[in-house]
């Protein structure tokens, strides 16, 4: 464990736990601009999420630990999560690499801690959205593995630092037609396991279209605010790793001072243009009905299949 490699972890975390709430600003301010209203402007996460971290959670009588550890796992999962990825920097911890097999557990450790949550309020909702988030993470985590095992066939190796410092070696292979399947079929799943549109849309309260929102529908104050915090930290990590393995340039190799800091501008430019990028998109586009969905997501796999076959070809 060296003295670079957590200074670029702590610098990946206060970076992901800064920028969330902005990116999420500016995601919805991009798509009220479009629609022609006013907004809450960019700061109005930030004033959200701390208006929720004041108050007091409430649970009903008879809850059971659940209720209390879901938000935390969640929260916990997504600093993972972000920990884990290439940020700023492809330094990286030798006892515990950023491997795509491991980023994807963790990813699927705070997808089960939300439909535990969901189950756990007892509510015909709760169950639906429970169950409907996890038919789509049966189907969004098989597509993520070989969307990033096809990149990884170049570099030799599943570890993400890797694969972004291979990619950025040769700037050629971000144009092949393994790497643009594998980049698209990433951007596809990364809108199904966030949450947007037009799998799911997060700005609806109606019964028969929520998901994420049915899951935490019975939860408020201190654990409200964990859960939306986590998920947008899972947003922002996911909008990162498509971003520096489609464009990694900007990213250092190492942690000296200006490195670190030229890669702090890069993503942060990156994951807010992402960001815009996706909230104008959402403004044209309607959501799937629900017998669809799975129609996308195995679209998806099959341009990951088709991504890995590629990449053996080619290389």
């Amino acid at each position: 464990m060296t003295i670079g490699a957590v200074t670029v972890i702590v610098i990946h975390l206060v970076l992901a736990v800064l920028l969330s709430p902005v990116l999420i600003g500016v995601m919805r301010t991009t798509r009220a601009r479009l629609e022609g209203r006013v907004g809450g402007g960019i700061r109005q996460p930030w004033r959200d999420l701390r208006k929720l971290l004041a108050k007091q959670p409430t649970r009903a009588p008879g809850s059971t630990p659940v209720l209390t550890l879901a938000p935390i796992l969640l929260m916990a999962s997504s600093l993972v999560l972000c920990a884990l990825i290439p940020f700023v920097s492809t330094v990286a911890l030798t006892s515990v690499p950023g491997d795509l097999f491991v980023v994807v557990g963790v990813l699927l450790l705070g997808t089960v801690a939300l439909a535990l949550l969901g189950l756990e309020s007892g509510t015909a909702f709760g169950g639906m959205g429970s169950s409907r988030h996890m038919v789509i993470a049966a189907l969004v985590e098989p597509t993520v593995l070989l969307s990033i095992y096809a990149l990884s066939v170049p570099a030799g190796t599943s570890a993400l630092a890797a694969i972004v410092r291979a990619r950025l070696a040769d700037p050629a292979s971000l144009l092949n037609p393994a790497s643009l399947l594998a980049i698209f079929a990433l951007v596809v799943v990364v809108i199904a396991e966030t949450g947007r549109l037009p799998v799911d849309n997060p700005s609806t309260h109606l019964e028969l279209t929520m998901i994420h929102e049915a899951m935490i529908l019975e939860s408020g104050g201190r654990d409200l605010g964990w859960l939306e915090l986590g998920s947008w930290l899972r947003l922002t990590a996911l909008l990162g790793l498509v971003a520096n393995l489609a464009l990694p340039w900007g990213i250092a190799q190492d942690a000296a001072p200006l490195g670190l800091l030229v890669g702090v501008a890069a993503i942060t430019g990156k994951l807010l243009l992402l960001g815009a990028a996706l909230a104008a998109v959402e403004v044209f586009i309607a959501k799937l009905r629900l017998f669809r969905v799975p129609e996308l997501l195995a679209g998806s796999f099959v341009l990951a299949f088709l991504s890995v076959s590629a990449s053996y070809l080619v290389f």
